[in-house]
């Protein structure tokens, strides 16, 4: 059965740091590009931050460039998104979502998603 379980959100303040983790099971995790998606009450889901099977190739959504980073060790089936100087407008739930080849900035496209772990950023 394919898993991806995210973990690691919570509540900050502005201008504090998480970091998300996805684990992923069932599936060969170093064949599958990972993308992490985030969703807020009454808007469309956003996509945040993609990497590539290698780990070589990253894409970042111009909102969160120079803040987030992502990354991947494919020993341990896990892809980590490391969040800095978090912003109010990062609150959201946040998704990590699977696909085999390239990655995709387009969330349709991702056959496998997690539950989601929620964000929240106070000012």
């Amino acid at each position: 059965e394919v898993q991806l379980a995210e973990s690691g959100g919570g509540s900050v303040q502005a201008g504090g740091s998480l970091k998300l983790s996805c684990a992923a099971s069932g599936f060969t995790f170093d064949d599958h590009a990972i993308g992490w998606y985030r969703q807020a009450p009454g808007k469309e889901r956003e996509g945040v931050s993609c990497i590539a099977i290698s780990g070589g190739k990253t894409y970042y959504a111009d909102s969160v460039k120079g803040r987030f980073t992502i990354s991947r060790d494919n020993a341990k089936n896990t892809v980590y998104l490391q969040m800095n100087n978090l912003k109010p407008e990062d609150t959201a739930v946040y998704y990590c979502a699977a696909k085999t080849g390239d990655y995709s900035r387009l969330h349709y496209i991702y056959p496998y998603w997690g539950q989601g772990t929620q964000v929240t950023v106070s000012s």
